[in-house]
């Protein structure tokens, strides 16, 4: 019976399978190792300077993940940068609702506070970039190594950065 599970949470991730079972099983697992000091995770060069900058400015930052909320915290909580939970306002999983759903955008504009047309979503997913536009959220699409690749024409429909940095955004008020 233990090998019948470890086959099929190995099936699912050779599918990059989102669904909330495999994401919390994950959790307990990154608990394991962040707790214990084994594994540190790493953020590219770009994004914590740009994410600081945003909170200096007063703009509120949300994590929404197909990894878990404890998953989310266990990286930002346990990183190369030290501890920089403090960065983020807020985590959202699959249990909003799936990323490729405009209602799931809807929700956490509803759970936040804030109108869908005041935040703006990153991601390297164009299905999760289209989902969110339908929500009336801006989007921009992450380019970065290992990333899929992306068609001519999302390429052109989509606006692209491949740094944070590249990020201009008005200060909240």
């Amino acid at each position: 019976m233990i090998q019948a599970v470890v086959d099929n949470v190995c099936w699912q991730m050779s599918l990059d399978r989102k669904t909330t079972a495999l994401k919390q099983l994950q959790g307990h697992m990154w608990r394991a190792a962040f707790t214990a000091g084994r594994v540190k995770a790493e953020f590219f060069e770009d994004v914590v300077p740009a994410v600081r900058k945003w909170k200096e400015a007063g703009i509120k930052v949300y994590i929404y993940s197909s990894g878990s909320v404890e998953a989310q915290k266990l990286l930002f909580g346990h990183s190369t940068e030290g501890d920089i939970l403090e960065l983020v306002d807020g985590h959202f999983d699959t249990k909003i609702g799936h990323k490729v759903e405009s209602e799931s955008y809807r929700k956490i504009a509803s759970s936040i506070g804030c109108s869908t047309n005041n935040i703006l979503f990153l991601t390297d997913v164009t299905l999760e970039a289209s989902a969110a536009e339908e929500a009336d959220v801006h989007v921009a699409v992450v380019v970065r190594p290992g990333n899929a690749g992306l068609t001519d024409d999302e390429k052109t429909y989509f606006s692209l950065i491949t740094s944070f940095s590249e990020l201009y955004l008005p200060s909240s008020t």
